[in-house]
């Protein structure tokens, strides 16, 4: 078990951050083992097509080979953000600059008990030349396979994160630290402690306690994450990458676009008591808006422009079914109390 103690002002500058480097490390879990996490399953069909297509040629076995048996994975791999969202390259740089010690001591411990597989052994090797040769390998792989993989869906993935964030503050501000970790994942406790509080995290490797001592907790969500994942050791600031809500409208079935009068292009009518008051759009665009949702998400789960959600959106938030409030560069929708009602009684 691990376990962070937090006070006042720790929980006063707790952030979140995104992270594309650790999502595209976090990624090769369900790559390697599609037991992982099955609602993945369709993204991992398309990713291994075009990875061992004439237009990936990837080292899949050095890429696989990171992820051990026990889906452990090097630290190094995932260094924390150091701003709300760094770019890729920035992440992967700091990868580059890991020193040589670093690079086999993460390697052996994220395969141990177990020797390193065969693609890993130049880690083992005297000298700094072969481990540091293998690290600069890795990267280039790495970058290669965010090209692939990663990339294309990273505006998606990036909106489901930054969904999450939205209802996470969302809870912190209803009923504090307890209210924000409560269903987090089972793997976390909150335990009020005075004017101090505990944050633990069951069921991990490792384990150790730490004093955040006015560090703050960085919350880092991630759609390919299965079980939360703190430091490995005590001396780095408070961090927890954790997995993120709605990952699995990532690769749902989209629905079929719906035409004005309310039937797709078969003509089949949406089966929706809300449809005669509201209409097929606006009464699955209310569906939708159960959590926070931007405007360019809405209109990728709906196949249809940004422009029409925005209009349907104007409709129901005049007549009071919906409500709206700045989060960063964006406008996040969400059903008022009236819109929950309504969905709800229908």
């Amino acid at each position: 078990m691990i376990s962070f103690e937090l006070g006042v002002e720790d929980l006063a500058h707790t952030r979140f951050a995104l992270s594309p480097l650790g999502e595209t490390v976090l990624s090769l879990r369900v790559l390697r083992d599609p037991g992982v996490s099955a609602l993945h399953l369709p993204w991992r069909r398309s990713v291994l097509a075009r990875i061992g297509g004439p237009d990936g040629g990837l080292d899949t076995g050095l890429l696989l080979s990171l992820v051990a048996d026990l889906l452990t994975l090097p630290d190094f791999l995932t260094p924390r953000p150091a701003v709300y969202e760094p770019d890729f390259e920035d992440e992967l740089a700091v990868v580059r600059g890991t020193p040589p010690d670093r690079v086999r001591r993460d390697l052996l411990a994220a395969h141990a008990p177990h020797p390193l597989p065969a693609p890993l052994r130049a880690a083992t090797a005297p000298g700094d030349g072969p481990v540091t040769a293998l690290r600069d390998t890795v990267c280039r792989l790495l970058h290669r396979y965010w090209e692939i993989a990663i990339r294309p869906v990273w505006p998606q993935i990036r909106l489901v994160a930054e969904a999450d964030m939205t209802y996470r503050a969302r809870q912190l501000a209803r009923g504090g630290a307890r209210l924000l970790f409560a269903d987090m994942h089972p793997q976390l406790r909150w335990e009020d402690a005075g004017s101090r509080g505990v944050l633990r995290v069951h069921r991990t490797i490792g384990g150790y306690e730490a004093r955040a001592g006015g560090r703050g907790l960085l919350l880092v969500p991630s759609v390919f994450a299965h079980k939360c994942a703190p430091p490995v050791g005590p001396d780095e600031p408070p961090s927890l990458l954790y997995p993120s809500r709605g990952a699995a409208t990532l690769w749902e079935a989209e629905p079929e676009p719906v035409l004005r009068n309310g039937a797709d292009a078969a003509g089949r009518t949406a089966e929706d008591a809300l449809v005669p008051l509201l209409g097929a759009p606006r009464a699955r665009l209310l569906r939708l808006l159960a959590e926070p949702a931007a405007t360019v998400e809405l209109a990728r789960r709906l196949r249809v422009t940004p422009s029409a959600v925005s209009q349907h959106l104007r409709v129901l938030h005049a007549a009071g079914l919906a409500t709206r409030a700045r989060h960063g560069r964006q406008v996040l929708y969400r059903r008022s109390p009236l819109g929950d009602r309504l969905a709800d009684g229908c």
